[in-house]
């Protein structure tokens, strides 16, 4: 329905005077009454005469009650809703000011001095809209990062504000919603996301909506997605180890809570393997785990999530998925949305694990949005602040003070690369801001060595800070002994006889390989990993047939649990090592093996 009061006015010499254009939307027309008043609201405004207000009157379901009134650029939300947030927003402002103690009077008080306020709100209006990218106009002081809502219905993020007036809002929905003069509303808020406890066991988007079909969320506080990494000051040193339950990578390199360890190799390596392994070896240690898919097909994230809800660990985890189907926009903001789910935990305390999977692809769907929003381009396409794009990410993982509540968020980024070249933009640009990376070899891969960990170019930066005193020195000449029997091996191929020594390094060196294979979703206890070390570091597994090490070792390790528990408990709760433990285990391996 459309009522139009046609009001012309004219001057003392008949010059013709455009009227002020005042919409309304709403759910029921104002009677006469409610006009005049808002007829004498808007004169005073605007410096008009009363006949010189025109009204059109629209319905709008969404207003429930009250009004909107548009006037040009201008928004004055007279609705409900509206009303109610003014409240809230009165409410905030006493508490600060007079404490929590005096709620209850506050809200006598507010109430008897309450007077609606104008509601006034600036509007813009869409220049042009194409790829997913929104020119709007109209709105001279938006901030970078804040959200804007188009009259549709869908959301938009500012990415460019330009010295013209016009703004550049990239689309979290479908542009097909979006035409030419529609209006655009300021939120005045930051991106964010909606947060609270019920968020774990479930499976939201990067704009915190639920994709699992459980029902609303009902998070009712609202966390920013992008704020700054704590200070040197409000940061503690990484000494906490966090256990991935691989042997390969807990005895080598080691991950403490709040370091940043990077997960490298090519397409179809087990990345996103060893990070889902790492989340199922959470279970029981109190930490909270994040998994934020970028860009990936929604069969891999589905595949990830019965994985994690077959083995009980959906009940502390939070999924973060943003598809290959979603919109650039989205896969852009979806690891600052992941990170702030984590950040909110951290803070209160908890110890959290974020996994993103994968930045390469996070980068590439900035580089898109970067194009479209018409950035220069640099090195292979890639805007100038591509480093920044994920240093501030990756920078706010930190394990925090006492006096902030001592939490943590340990991050575990992985990057895909091309023929394993480490060495191209993205990686090297992230290996520079992490603390160490774990690289994965496709050759070692494809000839079955499982997790396929290149123990030469793998490295931790942190080491044996975050790790425990029994597995610290349970390790051992381990990674030496593996360094030479890769270089051994490449001699060993061009024929003759070995002396004894050289073929007894081989073996060993073979049998070290065979124990560091690991079936997926078998993450070790500490007890089996410091066993299979010592016992290993003894030359319990050299003179084993290569085919049957594996069975020996899970028999062996069955066997301690089964006859010598007190050692398994003892390394698990105590957690220290000693000459007197090293040879109570090699002792029984010895009676095991007779």
């Amino acid at each position: 329905m459309s009522d139009r009061l046609d009001h012309v006015g004219f001057t003392d010499d008949e010059t013709e005077i455009e009227p002020l254009r005042v919409e309304i939307d709403c759910v029921t027309p104002p009677n006469a009454g409610q006009l005049e008043k808002i007829r004498q609201f808007m004169a005073s405004r605007y410096g008009r005469e009363p006949h010189e207000v025109e009204f059109a009157v629209k319905r709008d379901p969404s207003v429930v009650a009250g009004f909107k009134i548009f006037v040009g650029d201008d928004n004055y939300d007279w609705s409900a809703l509206g009303r109610i947030r003014q409240l809230r927003r009165s409410f905030q402002s006493l508490a600060r000011e007079s404490g929590e103690n005096r709620i209850i009077s506050l809200l006598r008080e507010d109430i008897d001095k309450f007077d609606l306020d104008q509601g006034y709100q600036q509007v813009g209006f869409v220049r042009t809209v194409s790829e997913g990218i929104v020119r709007v106009t109209g709105l001279y002081d938006l901030e970078f990062g804040e959200i804007v809502l188009f009259e549709s219905g869908v959301k938009g993020m500012v990415q460019d504000v330009l010295s013209d007036g016009t703004s550049g809002v990239v689309l979290f929905g479908d542009e097909s919603e979006i035409s030419e003069g529609m209006k655009v509303l300021r939120t005045r808020r930051s991106a964010g996301v909606p947060i609270s406890n019920k968020l774990l066991g479930r499976m939201i988007d990067p704009l915190g909506r639920p994709l699992d079909g459980k029902g609303e969320i009902g998070a009712k506080e609202y966390f920013p997605i992008e704020r700054p990494a704590p200070g040197i000051i409000d940061r503690q040193p990484v000494a906490t180890p966090l256990e991935t339950g691989i042997l390969a990578i807990d005895s080598m390199f080691p991950i403490g809570r709040g370091q940043r360890e990077l997960i490298i190799g090519d397409r179809q390596t087990g990345k996103t393997a060893i990070a889902v392994d790492t989340i199922l070896n959470q279970k029981g240690k109190d930490v909270i785990c994040v998994y934020v898919s970028i860009g990936q097909r929604a069969g891999a994230v589905a595949k990830v999530a019965d994985t994690l809800k077959k083995h009980g660990a959906d009940e502390y985890t939070v999924i973060v998925s943003s598809t290959a189907g979603d919109p650039a926009p989205l896969q852009y903001i979806a690891p600052y949305a992941g990170c702030a789910v984590a950040e909110y935990f951290m803070y209160r305390g908890r110890d959290t694990l974020i996994i993103y999977d994968d930045l390469s692809r996070h980068a590439v769907a900035y580089r898109t949005l970067s194009l479209l929003l018409e950035r220069s381009p640099g090195r292979e396409a890639y805007p100038g602040d591509v480093f920044y794009l994920h240093s501030r990410l990756l920078e706010r993982s930190a394990r925090l003070s006492d006096k902030l509540g001592g939490g943590s968020m340990t991050a575990l980024p992985i990057v895909e690369t091309q023929a394993g070249d480490v060495s191209a933009y993205i990686p090297t640009n992230i290996i520079s801001i992490t603390d160490g990376q774990i690289f994965l070899e496709s050759e070692l891969f494809f000839a079955g060595q499982r997790p396929a960990v290149n123990i030469g170019l793998s490295v931790s930066r942190v080491g044996g800070a975050a790790q425990f005193d029994v597995m610290k020195k349970s390790v051992g000449t381990v990674r030496l002994d593996l360094a030479q029997y890769r270089e051994m091996k490449v001699f060993s191929q061009f024929g003759g006889e070995l002396d004894p020594a050289t073929a007894r390094r081989l073996r060993h060196g073979e049998a070290l390989m065979t124990l560091l294979r690991q079936n997926k979703q078998s993450p070790m206890s500490l007890h089996r990993q410091v066993i299979t070390l010592i016992c290993a570091d003894g030359g319990v597994f050299t003179d084993v047939p290569v085919k049957e090490i594996k069975d020996y070792q899970e028999k062996l390790l069955s066997w301690f649990e089964l006859k010598c528990p007190t050692i398994c408990l003892r390394i698990d709760h105590a957690r220290k090592y000693s000459a007197e433990l090293k040879s109570e285990i090699l002792e029984a391996a010895a009676r095991f093996a007779q």
